[in-house]
């Protein structure tokens, strides 16, 4: 039996000290000056303390970031494409060593600093590559001493060395890597599926970590999950890569293949959504001025490259073909991300088996279910005594009634009262009320609840903070309730307009401070014409309209 894969650079480099040895450098690191990494560089650090860059032993000096720059050779001519750097605020002394820590305060690593230089970032054709704006970049070997903490996946966030392990024991010798950093739908699983069975091989999918994880990334994760045991025999094995991406083509595909090839895989498939920038499929990367050197860099990575091709269903036989092997005149169906996407928060219509695998959309609609089941802010605004505080509370009473669903009221007044009291009625403590207001009703919303705001909130950039708070979560309706600054003044059911007029008010607004009345809202309601059983009617046809209510 064929021996699994050599690392590239022929051994697993392990920077993770041990024993006697990690208890001096915890002794000595306790007097080192201590540097906090960013996420991003959290993930390279990551990558070089388990191996997953070897043959690197650290970050790159001048020279070998120079040699990477111009011609993708380390500077004892090893092919590396893409420059490894520690971006540092502050010169570092050569010679120096410095302690590495996550923004928890953990220990990583102790840097033993080899040179810090300051590249000319105008005139530097190295810019492009650096993964960040510091003044300095700083080069040394490193010695670990805890990997960075992830309290997310752990079972998933396995080591080069754990995954190699894995392999050997099941007697693979041949294995496929796919690095996904969007949801797999039936396209890429096909694919996968394909590529596994035709080169007798094992897949990897290694899915890209976010730097910063967010919902979408636990999604994500939570629908690989899902569709792995759709994959024959266990055949399939799902790790978390903590992989900052660069954005620079090519040369990151061959990076993200050298990494493949330390975990133990001597396949990668490109394109698929495994690439960056412009690579999404392996067409893509290709094209004829590229071809050429990108088979004889992964010639040289020793590593066969798979190229992802343009999926197409086939109505008649069933399955998904490669669009250049299309028999002549079959009908086809495809489904772009987008559209799948937009069906999920629509909800009227059903996603087909072919698109993607029910497991992989019940996973989506928890992240983003159908708007019927999302929750919602109704944005009032208008002038003091327009009508606000009445027709969210007749709104607040029918939504009820439709949906049985618990419906939270936030009147102006008594946000003031219980989150506000501390404010004047300056511009900025009025900004700053409408913000806090928005603020609940985005957790509601978020939670999948009806939030009514009923304040005053004269100003178009302030309601549009809330907007751009609440929309990512949810609906957001903006209902401005108009009438004519006499009509209030006549009603002024508090005398509110009356202490105004006397001075007795400062900064009130339409008599002494501006109302800015929105340019496009979800609804207008104007209390001179409409009842308030006519203004609900038109928010609720709003609302039913976009989907939010049956």
């Amino acid at each position: 039996m064929n021996a699994l894969i050599s690392p590239y650079g022929g051994t697993l480099v392990n920077l993770m000290a041990a024993g006697a040895q990690r208890e001096a450098l915890l002794h000595e690191a306790a007097a080192l000056p201590a540097l906090i990494l960013n996420a991003r560089q959290l993930c390279d650090l990551e990558l070089l303390l388990n191996g997953a860059l070897s043959p690197l032993r650290g970050f790159m000096g001048e020279a070998d970031f120079n040699g990477v720059v111009s011609d993708m050779r380390l500077a004892d001519g090893t092919f590396w494409p893409l420059p490894i750097v520690l971006d540092v605020a502050e010169p570092l002394n050569s010679g120096s060593r410095v302690a590495l820590k996550e923004a928890g305060g953990t220990l990583l690593a102790i840097l033993s600093v080899s040179a810090c230089w300051q590249p000319d970032l105008a005139g530097d054709p190295g810019a492009a590559f650096l993964p960040g704006p510091g003044g300095y970049l700083a080069g040394g070997t490193l010695e670990g001493l805890n990997l960075p903490p992830h309290a997310d996946f752990a079972a998933l966030r396995l080591t080069p060395a754990a995954t190699r392990e894995n392999f050997m024991r099941q007697g693979r010798s041949r294995v496929i890597a796919f690095q996904p950093g969007h949801v797999m739908h039936r396209a890429q699983y096909e694919f996968t599926r394909h590529c596994s069975e035709e080169n007798t091989a094992a897949l990897l999918i290694q899915a890209i970590a976010s730097e910063e994880p967010n919902p979408d990334f636990f999604t994500r994760i939570r629908c690989l999950q899902a569709l792995l045991p759709r994959y024959p025999g266990n055949t399939a094995q799902l790790g978390l890569l903590p992989l900052a991406s660069r954005q620079t083509g090519v040369r990151e595909v061959l990076w993200q293949a050298i990494v493949a090839r330390n975990y133990g895989c001597s396949h990668f498939i490109i394109g698929g959504d495994a690439g960056a920038g412009g690579i999404r499929r392996g067409s893509d990367a290709l094209t004829p001025e590229r071809i050429q050197p990108l088979a004889g860099h992964f010639a040289t990575l020793g590593i066969e490259p798979l190229t992802f091709p343009r999926m197409l269903y086939v109505l008649e036989l069933e399955q998904y073909l490669p669009e250049e092997y299309l028999p002549p005149g079959q009908a086809t169906l495809s489904m772009p991300a987008r559209e799948l996407q937009q069906r999920i928060l629509d909800g009227r219509e059903a996603i087909p088996e072919w698109a993607s695998f029910p497991e992989v959309v019940e996973e989506l609609e928890k992240r983003q279910p159908p708007r019927i089941k999302r929750g919602f802010t109704v944005f009032f605004t208008g002038l003091p005594g327009a009508g606000k505080t009445t027709i969210s509370h007749a709104l607040e009473l029918k939504l009820m009634e439709l949906t049985g669903r618990p419906v939270t009221r936030l009147d102006g007044d008594v946000v003031r009262t219980l989150l506000s009291s501390g404010l004047t009625y300056s511009r900025a403590d009025r900004d700053l009320n409408i913000r806090r207001m928005g603020f609940v009703a985005a957790e509601i919303t978020r939670q999948g609840g009806i939030a009514l705001c009923a304040p005053i909130a004269p100003y178009r950039e302030t309601r549009q903070a809330v907007r751009d708070m609440i929309e990512p979560l949810g609906g957001f309706f903006e209902v401005h309730v108009s009438m004519p600054l006499e009509a209030g003044e006549a009603r002024d059911p508090k005398g509110l307009y009356a202490k105004a007029r006397a001075g007795l008010i400062k900064e009130f607004t339409g008599v002494s401070d501006p109302y800015e009345a929105p340019h496009a809202p979800e609804a207008s309601i104007n209390t001179g014409i409409l009842h308030v059983a006519e203004a609900v009617e038109q928010i609720v046809n709003r609302l039913r309209s976009k989907g939010y209510l049956n």
